[in-house]
């Protein structure tokens, strides 16, 4: 299958060329600004699919606005025409052709255009009214501002906000190119116009607010829920501007004659990660908990664990090994503590179901 990309080095079109590549059975024919209309007329007499996501929207002069959006639409379209086949092409529009602007104009004529070839010759055409894409690659100081933010916050450089109630409509470019490979795949005949969902919803402030909690986790060690909706896709999309000599950062390591303690990660709703190690003979822990449990997962060494009931007296026993991964949790109201019985460092990985808290440990020294 031979696809045509024409804004092949853009921010959508990079992202698009990465995805289509996965598929050994596409070649990628990417059409650039250093693309002549001879060597584009030829792509498109061997294309099978097109991606028409070229387009100009920070000219010089208003007149480039039609030459890069309508004027190009109008050339493909009578390339493909000229073919006599269908060639299904997806159109990347905006939602400014609804305004009464030089950009929204000529959006709205590159429309007309695949219209057009529609109406004359049944082509199938699939025109995206975007809203404001962003995600990684995308130009940052350009015309973006999920970008610009992420990259100056990122960066440790400032950013400037006018009205921080101003509402913005956010897409992912994840949403956007799985959308594109749909439309590539099955090829529908009851689409001229295609929705991208999810469409998220932001305030420039709340925007803002949230890239500088991504930015602070760092250091307070506290994540953000990422792991669903609209701020898993924002932190990912912030963690992309990082700059390479900052994809690693220091944690604190707390040491004693024991081994030692290091805290890697806090959730505001789901406790925090961390882990400990300890040398041979020594044992850790030594207390209970009325509320606070924990998961402890050996990962290097020969541990026993053993637990009294504060109450009852009763006592439990329990060896384990970084050989075979089993969890062991403690429970509230029995004392508890681990020793490393084999020759060699120990260490554990630890998960407790609330942030310590100094003030408040809940944590009662008991002899097991």
């Amino acid at each position: 299958m031979n696809v045509v990309v024409t804004g092949a080095n853009g921010f959508i079109g990079k992202n698009l060329c990465v995805s289509l590549q996965r598929n050994k059975s596409i070649e990628i024919f990417k059409v650039t600004r250093k693309t002549s209309p001879a060597e584009l007329n030829q792509l498109i007499s061997e294309a099978d699919f097109i991606f028409h996501l070229a387009g100009i929207n920070r000219p010089d002069d208003e007149s480039e606005f039609y030459q890069g959006n309508s004027d190009l639409t109008e050339f493909i379209c009578k390339s493909i025409k000229s073919t006599g086949r269908n060639i299904p092409i997806v159109l990347t529009s905006s939602v400014q052709a609804e305004l009464p602007n030089a950009y929204g104009r000529s959006k709205l004529k590159a429309e007309i255009h695949l219209l057009n070839l529609y109406m004359e010759t049944g082509n199938n055409v699939y025109i995206y009214r975007l809203q404001n894409v962003f995600g990684k690659w995308c130009k940052p100081n350009y015309n973006s501002v999920v970008a610009t933010f992420c990259h100056n916050i990122s960066h440790g450089l400032t950013i400037k906000i006018n009205d921080p109630e101003t509402e913005l409509k956010l897409v992912h470019i994840g949403a956007v190119i799985t959308s594109f490979i749909e439309m590539m795949s099955t090829t529908p005949n009851d689409r001229l116009y295609v929705d991208v969902q999810p469409v998220y919803s932001v305030t420039l402030g709340e925007l803002a607010d949230q890239l500088y909690k991504f930015k602070e986790s760092r250091e307070t060690l506290i994540t953000e829920p990422v792991g669903d909706g609209f701020k898993r896709v924002l932190y990912a999309t912030y963690i992309s501007y990082i700059s390479p000599d900052h994809f690693n950062y220091r944690l604190t390591r707390h040491e004693d004659e024991r081994g030692a303690f290091v805290e890697m990660l806090k959730t505001r709703d789901s406790g925090q990660f961390s882990f400990f190690t300890a040398h041979p003979g020594i044992t850790r822990g030594g207390h209970y908990h009325n509320v606070k449990t924990e998961k402890f997962l050996v990962i290097q060494g020969q541990a026993r664990f053993r637990f009294r009931n504060i109450v009852t007296d009763e006592v439990v026993e329990i060896s384990t090994s970084g050989d075979g991964p089993e969890v062991v949790e403690t429970i509230p109201g029995w004392s508890h503590d681990i020793t490393n019985i084999g020759d060699r460092e120990m260490i554990v990985m630890l998960w407790a179901n609330e942030n310590f808290d100094r003030d408040r440990p809940d944590t009662v020294a008991h002899e097991v």
